[in-house]
């Protein structure tokens, strides 16, 4: 039984849906519950994974939900994603079957949470240590996250284990084929994608435009996502005068074909749990700039040979690693014979073997 508050587009829903569509269907039958079955990654639900829609709009109010569901389904693993929704799912186990095992999936450094402005982290802070030691497993999405589970708040190193996110290489390539350049004009052409929000920090990557276009005047920056920062962002685009330079789409069921016939992917974040989609890009061929940013960013893209940081919150120095990319791309500098080496412990055949050991353990 896998919980997941929605089916947004985020990195930590990519990866249950991924889970979901991969899982030994012989070894394993698996179904899907939602506090709210809402999110465009519904659509991509595979038909035989049966939905449970919680209809409770907030973590707290699933509660009751949560443990009926558990109580009819009687599940071996009740597995559960993002912060809110693993702590009510370790506060109710005494209330599950008794032989149900639970495993969490932690996404995103406390760390970092709290460094950006959380709200009472010190509550936070005891919540992890007492509800998190209660699961039988804790999947970290990169050792930076497993090490500050150990480290910060005393949780056994024998319940955490990493587990990379994983990424279907061979699908990613062949959406990539399915739409088309969705490019038009002379470009060079930049691409980011995310959930509009803070810890995203495109508006450092609009403040960087400008000196990006300064050096390449025909550059132009796509921005795949929703989120509650759109308004903001498109002012801030208008204020810059790059209303005919930064385009805002929305979010994209099939992002791959602009990630293929970009000319590089960026990924501003201030913090960042995994960066999913800097692998995204990667799987299809395109360079990634990125910051060294709380998170799993320097973990993952490290010895990629078409990946480089830069510090974050810094839009000079983003400007100025764009550039010198592009610069890179344009004179066909493309030294990607060993990526698919690189790629290889995120694929998700990789992975899923990870993931179906320790859920049938």
């Amino acid at each position: 039984m896998f919980l997941i508050p929605t089916l947004s587009g985020g990195g930590a829903e990519r990866v249950t849906v991924t889970l979901l569509e991969h899982l030994d269907r012989s070894r394993f039958e698996s179904h899907l519950a939602l506090v709210d079955a809402v999110g465009p990654l519904l659509k991509e639900l595979p038909a035989d994974i049966p939905l449970h829609d919680l209809k409770a709009g907030r973590v707290r109010r699933a509660f009751p939900g949560i443990v009926r569901l558990a109580r009819k389904l009687r599940p071996q693993v009740v597995h559960s994603a993002m912060v809110e929704l693993n702590l009510a799912t370790v506060l109710l186990r005494p209330f599950f079957p008794p032989a149900v095992r639970v495993l969490i999936r932690e996404d995103t450094s406390p760390g970092a949470l709290n460094a950006q402005g959380r709200k009472h982290p010190l509550i936070w802070n005891w919540l992890y240590r007492w509800l998190y030691p209660r699961a039988d497993k804790i999947i970290c999405v990169g050792d930076h996250v497993l090490d500050e589970l150990a480290d910060t708040f005393a949780i056994p190193r024998s319940k955490l284990v990493r587990i990379y996110n994983p990424v279907d290489l061979e699908s990613a390539r062949r959406l990539a084929e399915a739409g088309g350049n969705p490019y038009c004009g002379k470009g060079p052409h930049l691409v980011a994608a995310g959930r509009l929000a803070k810890e995203k920090a495109f508006d450092m990557l609009l403040d960087a435009m400008p000196m990006v276009r300064a050096a390449s005047p025909d550059a132009d920056l796509t921005i795949l996502g929703d989120g509650p920062l759109k308004p903001d962002l498109l002012a801030q685009r208008e204020a810059l005068g790059l209303a005919g330079a930064v385009h805002m789409p929305g979010f994209q069921p099939n992002p791959y074909p602009h990630f293929k016939h970009a000319d590089l992917f960026v990924l501003p974040s201030r913090w960042e749990g995994f960066g999913l989609v800097a692998i995204e890009a990667l799987a299809v061929g395109t360079p990634v700039v990125a910051t060294d940013c709380p998170g799993a960013v320097r973990e993952i893209l490290a010895g990629c040979p078409l990946a480089q940081l830069v510090p974050p919150s810094d839009p000079q120095a983003l400007a100025e690693a764009v550039i010198a990319a592009l610069e890179s791309a344009q004179s066909g500098f493309h030294p990607h014979q060993s990526l698919d080496a690189f790629l290889g412990r995120f694929d998700v055949k990789t992975v899923l073997r990870e993931y179906e050991e320790i859920l049938g353990t």
